[in-house]
């Protein structure tokens, strides 16, 4: 049948149902010790039980499921009782079944059967058990007895963990979904008016601009006003969307640095007064990228980040002392984050540099925009070459990471 693939276990259990096949190494041993012929019924059971074994794990919460498990307890005590006591430590397997029922009544139930298909070997045989023997199987049957408890308690465990990640998986899921509908929301209201407004004014222009120019002067500043107008409303939107800021990020970085083992030093003005939200933003994201990055590829023991505001830009750098950028390339590569950051930062004119300096440093740079056009022009006067005096300024200081 096409796309039919056998698996012995299920793929998400890993290893764990293989590591149990161990323990039947003894069982299988022991067989050895019997007649030829009880001998090979035996290993027939035990290759009956092996399939008990693994069609339990395909069948959980379904109804075969106690089927599979009765035949796995019968295999079980025809052993025991027909060829040697010692085979009731194959119980453990089925205790390991047992646990996973979530149902009260059937755990309950599984338990009595469990109870009865250990207890009766042992009656049977401990009359002709010497004092040692009985010493060292009643305290494992003991265990045994109990161990479905503490399997039990496992899987619920587990099972109330997943339950708990599907849940947040979908609050997440919603919460996103009514975020892009505020989004939309909030465009339509804002600015949906302001676009229609603008298309109606431009179509006039085009009518009046040979019929009445001075009208169409007019209306052309009134379709600039509202272009302004809709451009300070994108920003308002952009403004109430930011989640994050840089102190939040910085928090949040030390917490997963941690975790990881690096330890996260931080320098300069983690606040960048006087940054548009616009920009604080495209900042907190390349930051929360950057140490991504760092915990993922770095392999380094040490993160450190500088926020810097110099003359004509703000800068923040991130270093590691980790292996580095392979070959040195500074170029953003695919799947990186870089070329995303690169992305990001091009909407406000910012730049992104990655370089190896034993390790990897990241230097971000957004330009300061003066909005005083004749305090720009007095600076210029001034400092002709202010843009490569602020560089070599920057560059000096930043020396303090070189050894990065």
């Amino acid at each position: 049948m096409r796309g039919f693939r056998f698996e012995v276990f299920p793929r998400h259990m890993g290893f764990f149902p293989y590591l149990w096949l161990v323990y039947v190494i003894l069982p299988i041993y022991n067989m050895f010790k019997f007649d030829s012929w009880k001998m090979g019924i035996g290993f027939f059971l035990i290759a009956v039980f092996l399939v008990t074994y693994r069609q339990l794990y395909f069948e959980v919460e379904k109804r075969p499921f106690m089927y599979w498990l009765l035949a796995q307890l019968a295999v079980i005590f025809i052993l025991s009782t027909w060829y040697h006591p010692t085979f009731m430590y194959m119980g453990f397997f089925s205790a390991n079944f047992i646990g996973w029922y979530i149902d009260d009544r059937r755990f309950k139930t599984a338990m009595l059967i469990f109870f009865l298909v250990e207890a009766i070997p042992l009656a049977i045989y401990a009359p002709a058990l010497e004092t040692a023997d009985l010493l060292v199987i009643i305290p494992f049957f003991l265990i045994m007895l109990l161990s479905p408890l503490g399997f039990r308690s496992l899987s619920r465990r587990q099972k109330l963990e997943q339950e708990l990640a599907k849940a947040n998986e979908q609050i997440h899921n919603l919460i996103k979904g009514e975020e892009r509908m505020r989004i939309a929301r909030d465009l339509h209201d804002t600015l949906g008016h302001t676009l229609s407004l603008i298309t109606l004014k431009s179509q006039l222009v085009e009518k009046l601009v040979t019929k009445d120019p001075v009208k169409a002067q007019a209306e052309a500043r009134e379709i600039q006003n509202t272009s302004r107008a809709a451009l300070r409303q994108v920003r308002e939107l952009v403004a109430e969307m930011r989640t994050a800021t840089l102190p939040e990020e910085i928090r949040d970085a030390r917490m997963i640095l941690e975790s990881a083992g690096i330890e996260l030093v931080c320098e300069g003005n983690e606040r960048l007064e006087g940054i548009p939200d616009l920009a604080h933003n495209i900042f907190s994201l390349c930051l929360r990228e950057s140490v991504t990055n760092v915990v993922k590829h770095s392999k380094a023991s040490q993160c450190r980040i500088r926020m810097e505001t110099l003359e004509n830009e703000w800068r923040m750098i991130v270093a590691d002392n980790g292996v580095g950028i392979p070959n040195g390339d500074q170029r953003p590569a695919e799947g990186s984050g870089l070329k995303g950051m690169a992305e990001r930062l091009s909407l406000i004119g910012g730049t992104i540099e990655a370089r190896s300096s034993e390790g990897t440093v990241i230097t971000i740079r957004v330009p300061i925009v003066i909005k005083n056009e004749s305090r720009k022009e007095d600076e210029t006067h001034e400092h002709p070459s202010g843009d490569r005096r602020g560089s070599a300024h920057a560059s000096r200081r930043t020396g303090f990471f070189a050894r990065f």
